[in-house]
Formats: C-alpha cells, sequence, structure tokens
C-alpha cells in the first residue's frame, strides 16, 4: 500500500468525509488514526509511564527510572553519542511494538480526552479531541499560531518524527465551537461521548490529575465533527515547535515526490474554548546569580523602578495593578521585591529598531515579552536563554542563562533564591488579547504565554510511516 493510500485507510476512512491533502484548501480538519497505546499486559500503570510534554520535563532521569516503559525514553532519548539519539528512540519505539508493550489500535478513531486538575484548579474539567490535523505549507485561515519559535528545538523535534516516523505527543489547539443551540457538533458529541459511555483508559498521574480517554468510531458522527470543523478555525495554544516540525516534515516528504500521505497531519488536541475555557500563565524568567538589588538597579536606567513589599501575594497584586497601564514586571526573590515598569520609548524604539523590528504593532511593541527579548536582556542585564530555553532544568555551560518557569511565580521565587538571583515575575495575556495578536498575523515573542491544561505524553501515539 503507497503512502496516500496508507493515509486514506488510517485517517479517512470510516466514513469521516475528511479531506487527504492537509489544510491545504483552509479548513481545520482532524482525522481518525489508529492509535497506538500501552498494552495493558505490559503497564499496569499508565501514570507512572506518561509524561508531562517534553519541554516541561524538569528531571528526565527520575521519570526513567520510575518505569522502563515510560515514555520520556522516547520523547527526550539518550544516547553516549547525541548524534544517535533520534535512532536510539528509533529502536526503541519498534522494540516496544515488537514486543507489544505499545499496540495499535485495529480501526480509526478521534479520540476523546478529559483532564481533571487537582489542588488550586481543583475540580477544572478539560475535555477535546486527539486526531491528526490537517497541516499546510503556509500559515492560513484554519491554524492561527501566536508565537515565534527558535530553530534549535523545532530540528530537534523534526528530527526526532522523522526518525522515529511517528508523533509522539500532541499539539494544543483550542476553537470556537459556539454555545447554546449553536454549538457545534465537535463539542456535543466530546461531552456526549465522555458523559455516556465508559472510558477506554484512565490514567492517575503524581501530580493528582486524573486522564480518561474513550474512541468515537461511528461514520455519522466522524462526519459531523468533520462537517462541522471545516466551518471552524483554531488558535495553536501550545506546541509551536512542533507545529514547525510538523511542517519540515512534510515539505521533506513532498519534496521525496511522496505525494500526499500520513506526513500532511501532525498529532493534535483540539478544545473548545467556549465549553472548556483554558488556563492562561505566563512564563517566568529566573537570572541566575544577579539579585534582584542589582537586578533592578540596572532596569532603573530604562524603566521606572520602586521598591514594593516582599510579600508575594501583597507583590503579584501590584503587578497585576501595573500590568493595566502598559509593561510591568516584578524582580523579586521572596526576600526582597521591586517593580519595574515605564521602559523609556525612546531607548526601547532605539532597540527595537536595532533588532528590525520596530515596523511591529503597538500592541506587540507593549508585550512585556518584546521589551525583555528586546531590551531587558541583552541591552540591560546581558543574558540570554539556556540552549532551547525550554525549561528550567540545568543546561552544561549555561550557569548564567535564563531559566523558564512556566506559570508558578513561587516556584520561579523558590528558583531564583536556590541560584542566587532573580525572578523575573510577568502578567498574564488574556486569551483574547493573544487571539488578537495572531489574527492580525503577527506572533508573540517566543514563550510568552503558556496555555493548559496541556495533553500529556504518551497516552495516545501516531504512526506515520
Amino acid at each position: 500500500m503507497n503512502g496516500a493510500a496508507a493515509a486514506r485507510d488510517d485517517e479517512g476512512g470510516m466514513g469521516a468525509q475528511v479531506h487527504d491533502g492537509g489544510a491545504e484548501d483552509g479548513r481545520l480538519t482532524l482525522a481518525p488514526f489508529r492509535g497506538l497505546r500501552y498494552a495493558a499486559e505490559h503497564v499496569s500503570d499508565l501514570g507512572a509511564v506518561t509524561t508531562p510534554p517534553y519541554d516541561l520535563v524538569d528531571d528526565p532521569a527520575q521519570l526513567r527510572e520510575r518505569d522502563p516503559y515510560n515514555a520520556v525514553r522516547l520523547i527526550l532519548p539518550r544516547a553516549s553519542d547525541p548524534a544517535q539519539r533520534y535512532a536510539a528512540a528509533m529502536r526503541l519505539l519498534r522494540r516496544w511494538t515488537g514486543d507489544a508493550v505499545l499496540v495499535r489500535d485495529d480501526e480509526p478513531a478521534l479520540y476523546v480526552y478529559e483532564q481533571v486538575l487537582p489542588g488550586p484548579h481543583g475540580g477544572l474539567r478539560q475535555r477535546g479531541l486527539i486526531g491528526a490535523l490537517g497541516i499546510g505549507d503556509r500559515d492560513g485561515p484554519a491554524v492561527l499560531p501566536h508565537e515565534e519559535v527558535s530553530p534549535e528545538p523545532v530540528a530537534d523535534r523534526a528530527r526526532l518524527i522523522a526518525a522515529t516516523g511517528s508523533n509522539l505527543e500532541p499539539i494544543y489547539l483550542l476553537y470556537d465551537g459556539g454555545s447554546g443551540g449553536r454549538r457545534g457538533a465537535a463539542s456535543r458529541l466530546t461531552d456526549e461521548t465522555a458523559d455516556t459511555l465508559p472510558p477506554l483508559l484512565r490514567a492517575d498521574t503524581p501530580d493528582g490529575a486524573v486522564h480518561r480517554i474513550w474512541r468515537l468510531t461511528e461514520p455519522a458522527r466522524l462526519a459531523a465533527v468533520a462537517e462541522d470543523l471545516a466551518r471552524r478555525r483554531a488558535l495553536l495554544a501550545d506546541g509551536h515547535h512542533r507545529y514547525a516540525a510538523y511542517r519540515i516534515v512534510r515539505r521533506a516528504h513532498r519534496a521525496a515526490g511522496h505525494g500526499p500521505g500520513p506526513w500532511d497531519r501532525g498529532l493534535a488536541l483540539l478544545v473548545d474554548s467556549t465549553a472548556h475555557p483554558p488556563l492562561l500563565g505566563a512564563i517566568h524568567r529566573v537570572l541566575p546569580g544577579l539579585p534582584p538589588d542589582r537586578a533592578a538597579a540596572e532596569a532603573a536606567r530604562v524603566c521606572q523602578v520602586k521598591r514594593i513589599g516582599a510579600d508575594p501575594e501583597r507583590a503579584l497584586a501590584a503587578l497585576a495593578a501595573a500590568a493595566g497601564q502598559g509593561p510591568a514586571f516584578l524582580l523579586a526573590d521572596g526576600a526582597a521585591a521591586y517593580l519595574a515598569t515605564g521602559p523609556d520609548p525612546l531607548v526601547l524604539r532605539a532597540a527595537y529598531e536595532a533588532d528590525g523590528v520596530a515596523g511591529r504593532s503597538a500592541r506587540w511593541r507593549r508585550l512585556e515579552t518584546a521589551v525583555l527579548d528586546h531590551l531587558l536582556l541583552p541591552r540591560v542585564w546581558h543574558l540570554a536563554e539556556a540552549p532551547g530555553g525550554d525549561s528550567g532544568r540545568a543546561v552544561p555551560g549555561a550557569d548564567r542563562a535564563v531559566r523558564l518557569v512556566h506559570d508558578d511565580a513561587s516556584t520561579a521565587l523558590r528558583t531564583a533564591r536556590r541560584l542566587g538571583g532573580t525572578a523575573v515575575v510577568l502578567p498574564a495575556l488574556t486569551v483574547a488579547a493573544v487571539r488578537e495578536v495572531a489574527a492580525a498575523g503577527e506572533r508573540t515573542p517566543r514563550k510568552s504565554t503558556s496555555f493548559g491544561p496541556k495533553p500529556r505524553s504518551g497516552l495516545v501515539i501516531r504512526l506515520i510511516d
């Protein structure tokens, strides 16, 4: 069977009426596929073998030790020769499928996915559909990326996809599925399936979250989902580097003359944000070795800086109040705190002009991450992010590099104290503001947003070879 025929068999069958050409015609498509999943005979605890997304894994070694079949061995492979990491992941995936640790479902399906969070977000329930998202070569009306990417993580993920012939973890998208009598079939069937049928699997993860999955296979329902989504557009919430990697892999196959095939799609979770509003946090920066007093003194050369009470709750409240007036930053470590606002417009414009971004919209130029990336980090603090810049984990040779902490300001403060540095705590953008930037054809600086809850990696894998 050739690649195009395989794509139709695995991802367009069962009466789903899914267009084989990915997103080239500008429609939002999410095709059913035959998922590769852990077999219960080999894995009794899915919570022990699944992982956060690759860029949120703080301690890969701990996950490897937790279970010999943990998916971190695939998404963050190791080898004595780093250049062989991707081949190592390929061999491991083949071994696990050959040993029936991972087993492919018999028929294509869309997978209804539910997450229930613990802790401060206790009771928050998110539901969506996991499927094969149509991918085009250019940005179009169907999928709106909102964040810039760095070439190194994109190349890394593309090499992993190409080597393993698979999408190991889903990206995360949001769409407006309508409400009341105008609620679309995709959103309605997602909730109906989860509310009325027993789940296919359940994973209780160490963070206290509960993950459940159902399969949607009936031809009439798949066709209704396809028809509904074709009228929608989606915001890419998380997974910009993987989305860019999907495009690289697609272009490579097309350039090799392979024509339409499963490489025209990528694994994705699609969530109706009207029915299930997401969490949206900021991604905070930690400046190792630069204590708040020094960071504040240096920032005062280009910003208005004032010392405020160190109590975290009051400091965060002061940041939230200031953020409504323009770019605002909290510089703190839990013992000292400063509020930096009002960057000098002339100095900021000069930085934007030097970096070739002065022509961006006023909305973009006011983003805290734009001010950080083009003024404060490189020209005031003379720091750069760690290579890849995707988590708070240490990077060899990058002791002074900026670390990233998703969502949790208290974690950023603790990390700053541990590293003898400063947490640069940012206010979160709103979903509406992110949509506005994306709809205008612009992208926020990389690592501007932290949408959640993010899908767990390892619950469902998609093969493309």
